[in-house]
């Protein structure tokens, strides 16, 4: 069996089979492992995407809410490495892009517009508000593609948790944050997740099926990834209706 090593050509290509919108905005959730082998490895990954969505809006998660994250609970955007795998990490550290100043999930960002959309966050003291960055991917009906990656990865459905004011969701109790700001420091209280049940997160994945029989996902392949291209908006109304219906829906691993 011969394997075929991936390049940026051919990533490019798969983006536009896959109908990534180019104008539009994507976020973007990955396993770089999951893509296979890339000529170039994980700098060819974000040189693809970052010239396909060159006249729209890219962004990926950069958060920091691991345990080894933030020293002292200090934040700097510009220091401060990411927890959400190599490609958020060489991202936020390329030319043009812009980090938000949530210190717990921030996003790095380039394109179209990219200050405004991640501006503010540091105004917040919840995780995923939803409106900050998160609620802004509905309001305009955002892309997200899980590349290679499952949908427990899907940060989105915290903020739409949020949105609905589900309880026991978020720690009771607020952990104080220093985020660097130009040359100045705020200090920010912060809650963070915690439940009862766990990782709520590890649940999400189940309203997949869900997702590609509504149209709100479809499975696309990006090197040797099984992906999942998604709209924010759609993903948003359906989780809605279960957790109208059920408010602990994502508690539980089972549809019912």
């Amino acid at each position: 069996m011969v394997i075929i090593m991936q390049n940026k050509a051919t990533l490019l290509n798969e983006l536009q089979v896959a109908a990534i919108d180019p104008t539009g905005v994507l976020l973007i959730h990955s396993s770089m492992k999951a893509l296979g082998e890339i000529e170039g490895g994980a700098e060819t990954v974000i040189n693809a995407f970052s010239e396909y969505m060159q006249n729209g809006l890219l962004i990926i998660p950069t958060h920091t809410w691991a345990p080894h994250c933030n020293s002292d609970n200090r934040y700097d955007p510009d220091t401060e490495p990411a927890c959400t795998g190599i490609l958020g990490e060489l991202f936020r550290q390329c030319n043009g892009v812009v980090r938000s100043l949530h210190p717990t999930h921030s996003v790095a960002a380039l394109g179209d517009d990219a200050e405004a959309f991640i501006a503010g966050e540091e105004q917040y003291d919840t995780p995923c508000p939803p409106n900050g960055v998160w609620g802004r991917l509905e309001q305009c009906d955002a892309q997200i593609l899980f590349l290679g990656c499952p949908l427990s990865k899907n940060t989105f459905i915290h903020s739409i948790e949020e949105k609905f004011n589900i309880p026991l969701r978020l720690s009771k109790s607020f952990s104080q944050y220093q985020i660097k700001n130009g040359a100045e420091w705020i200090s920010r209280p912060m809650r963070k997740h915690e439940s009862p049940c766990g990782d709520i997160s590890l649940n999400y994945a189940k309203l997949l099926p869900v997702f590609l029989q509504r149209g709100a996902a479809k499975q696309v392949t990006i090197g040797e990834s099984i992906s999942y291209l998604c709209s924010a908006n759609q993903m948003a109304a359906i989780c809605g209706e279960y957790l109208i219906d059920d408010p602990d829906f994502f508690a539980h691993a089972n549809m019912e």
